[in-house]
């Protein structure tokens, strides 16, 4: 019972993770832009939007011109669970690659940062002021899902460890449909249950910061509102607009 709860669980999870983010990425790619609206200084050239985007995601180049502290706690929690995930490939793959091989010992620690990260970020939602203003409480109950999964994981890494074995196998198992027991576990109920519900409300959630940072206007458009003309697509073609100029002008 335990094995089928979570196997369907995930297969629900992974659905609605993936059909969503696909949806909402649809939604993006066909929303109209009619308006030349990027922060500037801005780039006026493919390549330096290119390099802009990179920045941003990789350093958040405007949080460190922004707030430096802030920067800080981002930088641990977004790293931090890139180590993790990237980690967590081991039980996914058969054989791992070197590279997730040697990034065991660093992802086993980052479950610290992350968590360190995470109550930065939530100790700035209800301490600044001008941030707890426009939170809402789905905002603090994010923050709460990430401690709880961070947590638990270090709950199972240090304390309580399963059987890694075991849980390899389920997953392993899932991926083909030929499922395999899962190990019981209080902690990895608790980790695995966490996890299935990001997954479920990525979709919904300001989560999809993550994609949607491609699709911003103020860091993916070229400073060109003089060089080009950017015509409305629910007005008429330039060369078809009455002008009547003001008198005498």
């Amino acid at each position: 019972m335990l094995t089928t709860v979570y196997a369907l669980l995930f297969y629900v999870a992974f659905a609605i993770f993936v059909g969503g983010i696909a949806y909402r990425i649809w939604e993006y790619w066909n929303t109209p832009k009619p308006a030349v609206i990027p922060t500037t200084p801005a780039p006026i050239t493919y390549a330096g939007v290119a390099w802009r985007m990179l920045k941003e995601i990789t350093v958040f180049e405007s949080l460190w011109k922004g707030n430096k502290w802030i920067w800080i706690f981002a930088q641990l929690f977004h790293a931090s669970l890139w180590l993790i995930i990237i980690r967590h490939l081991r039980y996914f793959l058969e054989p791992v690659p070197e590279l997730v091989a040697l990034a065991q010992p660093f992802g086993k620690y980052a479950g610290l940062t992350f968590v360190l990260g995470a109550l930065g970020l939530l100790a700035r939602r209800m301490f600044v002021s001008r941030v707890r203003y426009i939170s809402a409480p789905s905002d603090y109950l994010m923050l709460v899902l990430f401690l709880g999964i961070g947590l638990s994981g270090l709950g199972m890494t240090f304390v309580a460890k399963p059987d890694i074995i075991g849980v390899k196998a389920f997953f392993l198992g899932l991926m083909v449909f030929n499922w395999q027991p899962l190990p019981a576990s209080l902690p990895l109920m608790v980790h695995l249950g966490l996890v299935a519900l990001w997954m479920i409300i990525f979709p919904f959630s300001k989560l999809l910061h993550a994609p949607g940072v491609f699709f911003s206007p103020t860091r993916n458009m070229r400073d060109v509102p003089r060089e080009e003309y950017h015509p409305v697509p629910w007005l008429p073609p330039i060369d078809q607009v009455e002008y009547d100029p003001p008198h005498g002008k």
